[in-house]
Parts: structure tokens; C-alpha cells; sequence
């Protein structure tokens, strides 16, 4: 969705869009090795314009970091364009309006970070288990637990089971006489998309 809007955005002022950046790390951090490529391009003068679909893809970590890696790019003859936050970067207001979404995008990072800590605590409090569901089920547990007391290797049972060793590695080491969960509870997923493209 955010590529078709960029390419659609580029084409209306009749750019085409020649290099894609995408980051999958978190954008609460500076330090982010697609960030530090796409800033080490555009000051090595590879692109005269670099299109986002929202201010909060380049950074959320403040004022003060969106603040410094716009400046960056202007300096180094960069126009940014942001398709889906309806604003020029290059008015009279550029700043006010830059101080603003960062500070917004900041804070609904911090209230993401606040709901999945209250759900966490949800979770734990009814007895579920954050994290990642196990890769073995019930049956897949039990059967590894079983292979193990009949001597078989962790690669072994990995290799039986089709799943990585260190899964198996984990299931065994639990002690044989912890009751096993009737069935695995599935946590929410959290997911975080975000894309910085050219």
C-alpha cells in the first residue's frame, strides 16, 4: 500500500522512483542500518528527492532526531516529500509543522509500548504465556519428552519432528513432571511495518 501511493505520488510530479529503502526495526531508534544507507546515499548525492508515505517512517523518536535528519537531507540538496501527512516541507511553517508530527509520532510509540505492556499483564494475570506461541504443540511435546527418555539425540527428535533443534532443545529441558497445558495459548501479534523509499 505504501510503495503503490509513493509510485503513484512520483509519477504525478514525473519522478520515477529508483531505489527502495525498508526497515523492518523499530523507528524509535536513529540507529537502524536502512536509515543509515539511505542517509549515507543521499549525502553522497544519489537523490535529489526522497519520498516517504509518512513523516514517522524516517524516525519517532523525537523532535529533536526528526529535526536533524530532515536538516541532514536538506543540506545535502534532498527535497523530502511525505505522501500520506498532507503537508509541504517546504512552506514558511516547515518547522512548527515538523516539530509537531514528530512530537505526535513520539507519543504513539509510547502509548503502542503502553497497550502491549497492559496487555502483557492482562495475559500473565489469567495464566497465559507471552511471547511467541511454542512451535510444538501438545502432542509435538509430548512425543519429544518420549523420545529423549528413549535416548534419542535433540537432533534426532528435531529431525523427527521437522522443527529447528533449539526448539526441542527448550521443550526437553522442562521438567518431565510438569503438567503439560491442555493447549498452547496464542498471544496477540504485534506487528510493526514501515518503509523509507526514494
Amino acid at each position: 500500500m505504501q510503495r503503490a501511493a509513493i509510485e503513484r505520488a512520483a509519477a504525478a510530479r514525473g519522478d520515477i522512483i529508483a531505489t527502495w529503502f525498508a526497515e523492518k526495526r523499530s523507528g524509535k531508534n536513529l540507529q537502524r542500518p536502512e536509515l543509515d544507507r539511505l542517509r549515507a546515499e543521499v549525502h553522497g548525492g544519489a537523490f535529489r528527492r526522497l519520498y516517504v508515505y509518512r513523516l514517522d517512517r524516517l524516525t519517532r523518536s523525537g523532535i529533536r532526531d526528526t529535526l536533524d535528519v530532515v536538516d541532514g537531507l536538506r543540506a545535502a540538496g534532498c527535497e523530502l516529500v511525505t505522501i500520506a501527512d498532507g503537508f509541504d516541507l517546504s512552506g514558511a511553517a516547515a518547522e512548527i509543522i515538523l516539530a509537531v508530527m514528530a512530537w505526535a509520532a513520539k507519543m504513539e510509540r509510547l502509548a503502542i509500548n503502553e497497550r502491549i505492556a497492559s496487555a502483557r499483564e492482562r495475559l500473565e494475570a489469567t495464566g497465559g504465556r507471552w511471547g511467541r506461541p511454542s512451535r510444538l504443540g501438545r502432542e509435538a511435546l509430548v512425543k519429544a519428552r518420549a523420545l529423549r527418555a528413549e535416548g534419542r539425540t535433540v537432533r534426532e527428535i528435531a529431525q523427527s519432528l521437522g522443527v529447528p533443534r533449539s526448539t526441542v532443545a527448550r521443550a526437553v529441558r522442562v521438567s518431565q513432571n510438569v503438567a503439560l497445558p491442555a493447549s498452547v495459548p496464542t498471544p496477540p501479534a504485534v506487528t510493526v511495518v514501515g518503509g523509507l523509499a526514494q
